[in-house]
């Protein structure tokens, strides 16, 4: 794992919280060099700070919004100065905004879920491959959802945004066929992160609920699962995998434990 991994650049969006910063972590502790991308710049520092104790050859870090393509192609402009190439791509920035149904839905929860997890993808993509080497094993590792397999109330536009970045993913997969560059998603279930408490707009007691009597997923289970699929041998493609907790067989099914 080490050799396909170490000194590796690897760039993450949304690297700030939750599963992008847990990626980061652990990406460093096999000693690949980090670029790390989001709003917060402050938790950037931290993040980055932590990578470098953990092992990372570099970790660096820059503002990015992935709504703004100015953003995003500022953001691969710097990394151009730090790297002369990218093996990994991970396209984490993302998230939920609202549970309204579509009848009761606000514009501005809408075009936010499809501008990060959509457009962010895609203007991410655009940016970043041609700093991708071909035939070296390289990979852009999306991260996707189980909302864009199964549909819920309240949930239409993210639902509709993971489905379309599950889309995104499948066409470069297509698209990149024949360049040797990897392409495939991780989609996760139910996992605990800022995720709920970001969807809820800042009600933390709500948030709490989603997760009550449940073991749900933690960031560090889909960071491993992301560092296992980063680290197969170039010939092997991990095209697609959805991955839940026990307690969730399906996204309409949870068991619950009674206090």
């Amino acid at each position: 794992m080490l050799s396909r991994l170490k000194d590796r650049w690897v760039l993450i969006t949304g690297a700030s919280s939750g599963f992008g910063a847990a990626i980061a972590k652990t990406f460093a502790a096999e000693g690949a060099k980090l670029l790390l991308g989001a709003r917060r710049e402050e938790r950037l520092e931290e993040i980055a700070s932590e990578c470098i104790q953990r092992g990372a050859a570099a970790a660096d870090y820059h503002f990015l919004d992935v709504t703004k393509t100015e953003s995003v192609n500022g953001f691969v402009d710097w990394a151009k100065t730090r790297t002369g190439g990218i093996h990994f791509l991970i396209n984490n920035a993302g998230g939920a905004h609202g549970v309204d149904t579509v009848a009761e839905g606000k514009d501005e929860d809408w075009e936010n879920m499809l501008q990060t997890n959509v457009l962010g993808v895609l203007r991410m993509t655009r940016a970043t491959l041609p700093l991708m080497p071909h035939h070296a094993g390289s990979y852009i590792i999306n991260i996707g959802s189980i909302a864009g397999h199964t549909a819920y109330e309240g949930g239409a536009t993210y639902c509709a945004a993971k489905a379309g970045e599950r889309k995104i993913t499948q066409a470069l997969r297509l698209e990149l066929n024949g360049t040797g560059i990897r392409v495939g998603s991780i989609n996760p279930g139910l996992a605990e992160t800022e995720f709920s408490i970001v969807r809820f707009k800042g009600d933390t007691a709500r948030a709490s609920k989603v997760y009550e009597g449940t073991e749900p997923l933690s960031a560090e289970d889909i960071a491993e699962t992301v560092l296992w699929v980063a680290s197969r041998p170039p010939h092997v493609n991990i095209d697609e995998m959805i991955i839940k907790p026990t307690d969730q067989a399906a996204v309409h099914k949870l068991f619950r434990r009674q206090n």
